[in-house]
């Protein structure tokens, strides 16, 4: 229970209300006795200067024992609750009515005496006699005989008789019932502060909960989450929105990165199927020429020396886009971008490709805006992706058909569009078309896009960008992509 969050709470704060009850009690206890002390030096306050006034206890610069001991009888009589004292000038206790071992002091300070006199604010202590350490309220009034100070009738005004009974009030069933009351306030006090920490505490356990789930399930939202359900605006509140929040993004985080998983492996297999098709090609090929040396033709010999030469170069090509695409992944490849003449680089990308498009018989064209503006990018980069491009371009037009390069200005960007009068793209296919290498087939048994399209959009995105497969409405496919104009 100490170790939750609830059950220090609830132990610190049940030290605090013990503490600050505790300390209350004593102010209050201490505010009331203040408070009848001054009551009681305010109503006495001239009593000693009435009976020094009535009373003749000097003669002859001498105290007048008869009248002291009277007096003294006297006063003791008609408020027990008070104790009288003769002081010599100097505080010297000369003379009082109590048992010689209950007096414990002999000396008095002057000090308070004096302040009360000058009109000090009240209430003043002044030392008791009987009590060693022990200050409490008086009333008091010089003694003078012709002018001269003899010294002070000095009168305690809560003596041992009112300490006795202030303690049997005290212990009386008023106070009592007072301290159970004041208990019982501080009890109620502590139950309804645990009960509001249970409140308060009970949605941090529920935020808590979800926590656990959220681990438990392989950090995927349980079925019926409640999303969204908490609309307190105060902190726990907003904590418990900023965590369903995160843990929304973790869920289709790691959705999506089981879903990029699956298209790595899937791509891992695609490519060891094209790997594994020429190399078998090749190895065949390569073994046959050595078995039959001897016993091919010239023109059988050529042939097989061609086949072979055409897997090598597949498989080399196929090597080297995917150390690019490899590159590209792990973000080796930086763009060095400058500003340089787009139509330029579309002229010189077509001029490789004439040669296998009239072989193809396909015709390669371009068409650029007269008022196409410089654009800032990697030209070695942007070159690569045109040339990816038109080469899938190429590769799934049949013959007659035409690939197109066609540039604008569009919104302050450079517009760039290639597009064939190929078989297209199915639309069930297009989803995935950029993810991984494309199982669309072109008829002859290999695949479209492939690692080139991966590494367009690589490349793009390293520029700020991105490739599109536009919807056409005749045949054919139509891929677009922007740079930004110098």
């Amino acid at each position: 229970m100490i170790r939750t969050l609830y059950g220090r709470l609830a132990l610190v704060f049940a030290a605090l209300t013990l503490v600050c009850g505790g300390f209350t009690a004593w102010v209050y206890m201490d505010m009331t006795a203040r408070h009848q002390q001054e009551v009681l030096q305010r109503l006495s306050k001239d009593l000693a200067g009435h009976i020094a006034g009535h009373t003749d206890l000097v003669r002859e610069l001498k105290w007048n024992r008869p009248a002291v001991d009277d007096l003294f009888h006297m006063l003791m009589v008609v408020n027990p609750g008070i104790e009288v004292y003769l002081l010599r000038k100097d505080g010297h206790v000369d003379a009082h009515v109590a048992p010689n071992d209950h007096v414990k002091r002999e000396w008095v300070d002057l000090a308070p005496i004096q302040d009360f006199l000058d009109g000090g604010r009240l209430p003043i202590l002044g030392d008791d006699p009987r009590g060693d350490g022990v200050r409490k309220v008086f009333s008091t009034a010089p003694l003078t005989q012709d002018g001269t100070t003899v010294g002070y009738l000095y009168v305690v005004l809560a003596g041992e008789a009112y300490d006795q009974l202030a303690a049997d009030v005290w212990a009386s069933r008023a106070y009592t019932t007072a301290a159970w009351l004041t208990g019982g306030l501080m009890l109620l006090t502590l139950l309804a502060g645990l009960a509001a920490f249970a409140l308060i505490t009970r949605r941090l356990r529920r935020l808590t909960g979800e926590v656990a789930a959220l681990e438990a399930g392989d950090f995927q939202l349980p079925e019926g989450a409640p999303a969204g359900a908490e609309t307190s605006p105060d902190e726990i509140g907003a904590l418990s929105r900023a965590f369903r929040q995160m843990a929304g993004r973790i869920t289709a985080q790691f959705q999506e990165l089981r879903r990029q998983d699956s298209l790595r492996r899937e791509m891992v297999a695609n490519i060891s199927h094209d790997l594994r098709t020429p190399l078998t090609s090749l190895q065949g090929y390569l073994e046959t020429l050595q078995l039959k040396a001897n016993s091919l033709s010239d023109r059988d010999r050529e042939r097989y020396l061609d086949i072979a030469v055409r897997h090598s170069r597949k498989v080399s090509k196929l090597a080297q886009e995917l150390f690019e695409l490899a590159k590209l992944e792990c973000e080796v490849v930086k763009p060095q971008e400058e500003v340089f003449a787009l139509p330029e680089l579309v002229q010189d990308v077509l001029q490789k490709f004439e040669l296998p498009a009239s072989r193809r018989e396909v015709t390669l064209t371009s068409s650029i805006d007269a008022r196409l503006p410089p654009v800032r990018a990697d030209i070695g980069l942007i070159e690569r992706v045109l040339t990816n491009l038109i080469d899938n371009a190429l590769r799934h037009t049949p013959p007659q058909g035409r690939v197109v390069v066609e540039a604008s200005v569009d919104a302050g960007t450079v517009r760039i569009l290639v597009k064939d009068t190929g078989s297209g793209i199915p639309a069930d296919k297009r989803a995935l078309l950029f993810e991984r290498p494309s199982p669309i087939s072109d008829g002859r048994g290999r695949a479209s896009g492939g690692l080139g399209l991966l590494i367009v959009k690589r490349i793009l995105s390293l520029h700020g960008s991105n490739i599109r497969l536009e919807d056409s409405a005749g045949p054919g496919a139509a891929f677009s992509f922007a740079l930004p104009a110098a």
